[in-house]
């Protein structure tokens, strides 16, 4: 089989781990590392052996696929070439400036064929994907995402820097349509919110109540979920589960029962990384397509408008279009 020739775009903070991840696997051939930084893309590609350029358009046709990691305002830009050649691409989360962008890109990969993969990495946290079987009837669900001040993306919103992760998966479970959305948001150290709660009701009654901060003492990254009968709780930085569940019998009372559940630990990057090649290879869906990635970023939209309030709606469309312009 002839080795599938790659190239990252941007090798920021993610793109750089990007190269390393690709630049091991087999059956793959790392043919460059593009960033706007000569110097930055040289730092990347020296340790892979990989060529460096400084301009997308000098691989366009020299490659396979394309995983892009840089600000999102060029998401589309940049990608869409690439789809449109019929080569697949990675492109972080959030997958566009806006769901119009988002929809474009969704229907370039659709006209030509190309497989659209969007970077939702805990999808592919292997916690996650232990608990994705057991999540079948959730009534509650409750989320804490919070991190110390970041050095990156201080020019978009938290929502669209971490908690977009968590409605992804959010929506990958429930299976049913938001209904409604309310939410509130606090800028304390930026001119952006840095630290956000949203509640979310679901059609089939599910509740979802999401907090995700970046001005946090603490690291927390969990996500519980309640259903009749059985809670489960999931570490997405320990990978670590937790599953409980009322077993009726005969006598008066329930019994109890659970524990730890057996993950298989990974890195959730680079199980994204190998996802893409091989839905590339195989010509079939990955496990985060274009559209899921086009639904989180509608529904972090709503979030974010909530936050400026129903009667400010100059506002929250301002905030929507520059919320999710950051570098990732």
């Amino acid at each position: 089989m002839e080795p599938l020739r790659v190239a990252v775009i941007g090798v920021g903070h993610l793109g750089r781990h990007h190269a390393r991840i690709l630049a091991g696997l087999s059956g793959v051939r790392l043919v460059a590392v593009v960033d706007l930084i000569r110097e930055r893309a040289q730092e990347a590609a020296r340790p892979v052996g990989a060529r460096v350029c400084t301009d997308f358009r000098e691989v366009l046709d020299e490659v396979d696929a394309v995983t892009v990691a840089v600000p999102t305002s060029s998401h589309g830009e940049i990608a869409r070439p690439f789809l449109e050649r019929g080569a697949g691409v990675l492109v972080e989360k959030p997958m566009a400036s806006s769901v119009a962008e988002a929809d474009d890109l969704v229907a370039a990969a659709s006209a030509s064929g190309a497989v659209l993969a969007v970077g939702h990495t805990e999808r592919h946290n292997p916690a996650i994907r232990a608990v994705t079987p057991l999540v079948t009837m959730p009534r509650f669900i409750e989320v804490h995402r919070l991190s110390g001040f970041p050095e990156r993306s201080l020019d978009i919103d938290v929502v669209f820097d971490v908690m977009i992760h968590d409605l992804d998966v959010i929506l990958s479970l429930v299976k049913s349509e938001v209904a409604a959305v309310e939410a509130v948001g606090v800028a304390v150290l930026t001119d952006r919110f840095d630290i956000a709660n949203a509640r979310l009701r679901f059609a089939s009654g599910c509740i979802a109540n999401i907090t995700a901060s970046r001005i946090s003492r603490d690291k927390i990254r969990k996500i519980r979920f309640f259903q009749p009968d059985t809670y489960i709780s999931v570490d997405y930085a320990k990978q670590e589960v937790e599953g409980w569940r009322l077993v009726r019998g005969d006598g008066p009372r329930p019994k109890i029962e659970g524990g730890k559940l057996p993950v298989t630990r990974g890195e959730p990057l680079a199980l994204e990384i190998e996802d893409f090649v091989a839905a590339v290879r195989g010509k079939r869906a990955p496990l985060v397509s274009g559209a899921d990635g086009r639904r989180a970023l509608e529904l972090a939209q709503r979030v974010a408008k909530a936050m400026t309030g129903e009667g400010n709606e100059e506002r929250g469309t301002r905030n929507e279009e520059r919320g999710v312009r950051g570098e990732e």
